[in-house]
């Protein structure tokens, strides 16, 4: 019988939440440089592979969480109130269901993202990331990071690491509760390194990543190899970061991305998000090493890239990449 995550949840949290009034929190979205693709636990999102993420320092979700004066559950993104068989509203309230248990109180949740909901920016990391953050001070509950990384997972995987800021590593984990499978800061930092966000599209995607990570598990024979791959990239990424090697980073990044994509195409139908402006892009990118500048590119499960490169680079890459405005450049630290 498999473990659900009411079951988990019940075991580390105190006997009764504490009624609350007002919590807001912050979480950044981030961009894995070794991916996780993969599950060993559907319901608890445990993953088969340890990944290695970036975060996007100031983008992110924003939530807060008050009373509803209404007297019914409300959810709201982007100041738009969402109807109740929303897919987003279900989502966040069957969150919240898992903490608050036999707490008779409506809650108003507002939820502000400043990156494109659902198109492969890492939207729902940041925002099940914010919303465990806010749970956590609404209830009273006085978790650990630990814990608040590995009950984030529940909601979205990769929201384990938007717990925290910087290069982050997840780890896999190997107890069936899943509470080892949680995200920890690395102590480095990195002045000069950036992060250009090339949106290609910024929609929705027509398949979505739990959905699409399923097929390929199930479908890709090319998937077999992914989990070793992945052990070793993360190895060679954490090394590159202690080094602040760029370009062992950027290699082994965009080497790692483009294989978890290759497992996604040889899977049954064909899993497909690039769009042509993301090819022609990445054509760009492999121009612009040739040319001397060494910049690299990664993409999560969606058709928008993530350029990695040193801040003395900033120029040449933003004359080949017109598209990328001010926001667009991030300075993951300062």
């Amino acid at each position: 019988m498999s473990i659900t995550k009411q079951t988990v949840i019940n075991t580390y949290l105190p006997d009764q939440p504490l009624p609350g009034t007002h919590a807001e929190a912050f979480a950044p979205s981030n961009i894995a440089l070794c991916k996780y693709w993969g599950k060993r636990d559907v319901e608890l999102n445990l993953p088969i592979n340890g990944s290695l993420s970036i975060s996007l320092g100031e983008l992110g979700s924003r939530t807060e969480i008050t009373e509803s004066e209404t007297g019914a559950d409300q959810v709201y993104l982007n100041h738009e109130l969402q109807a109740e068989d929303n897919s987003f509203a279900r989502k966040v309230i069957a969150f919240i269901n898992l903490f608050r248990g036999e707490l008779n109180q409506p809650v108003c949740v507002k939820t502000i993202n400043n990156i494109p909901t659902a198109a492969g920016l890492a939207s729902s990391a940041s925002g099940f990331a914010a919303l465990t953050l806010a749970i956590n001070d609404f209830y009273n509950l006085g978790l650990s990071d630990d814990k608040l990384s590995a009950f984030a997972r529940m909601g979205s995987g990769s929201a384990s690491r938007s717990i925290y800021q910087g290069f982050v590593e997840w780890h896999k984990g190997v107890r069936d509760d899943g509470m080892d499978s949680c995200a920890e800061r690395l102590d480095i930092t990195w002045p000069g390194f950036r992060i250009g966000l090339l949106k290609v599209a910024t929609g929705a995607k027509k398949v979505d990543s739990r959905s699409g990570m399923q097929r390929t598990v199930e479908s890709a024979d090319l998937y077999q190899s992914w989990p070793q791959q992945a052990a070793n990239d993360l190895a060679t990424i954490k090394r590159a970061i202690a080094d602040r090697d760029l370009e062992l980073l950027g290699q082994t990044a965009e080497q790692n991305a483009l294989s978890m994509h290759a497992t996604m195409i040889a899977s049954w139908p064909p899993l497909l998000y690039w769009q042509p402006e993301s090819v022609a892009a990445m054509h760009r990118v492999w121009e612009l090493r040739a040319l001397g500048v060494p910049v690299y590119l990664t993409m999560d499960a969606g058709p928008n890239l993530k350029l990695l490169f040193h801040s003395e680079y900033e120029a040449q890459v933003r004359n080949a990449f017109p598209e990328l405005l001010d926001l667009d450049i991030v300075a993951p630290f300062g």
